[in-house]
């Protein structure tokens, strides 16, 4: 694991977009993070469709979420907006 790359404990569900958003720091810049209902499902085995399945399964999968997201950050794999999107 890179030391560089911190996660916070933040999950946000945003319903209508069908992802979870979280958050990364690297170097003192704060990097936003998404992961789709879809990833979730195919993931955890398990149908995510509403708000309190998405955030089971964020919780059940984080360190593979984690491990994900940073090695996008390290492969600068960042969206329009300077994000990091799984899905």
């Amino acid at each position: 694991m890179n030391q560089s790359i911190i996660f916070s404990d933040d999950l946000l569900v945003e319903q209508e977009k069908q992802q979870v958003v979280f958050s990364a720091q690297q170097m003192g810049s704060l990097i936003k993070c998404s992961v789709s209902f879809l990833w979730l499902t195919e993931e955890s085995g398990e149908t995510v469709n509403t708000s309190q399945q998405a955030e089971e399964a964020f919780l059940q999968l984080r360190f593979d979420i984690e491990d994900k997201a940073e090695a996008l950050i390290e492969d600068e794999e960042f969206n329009a907006s300077g994000g990091i999107d799984i899905s």
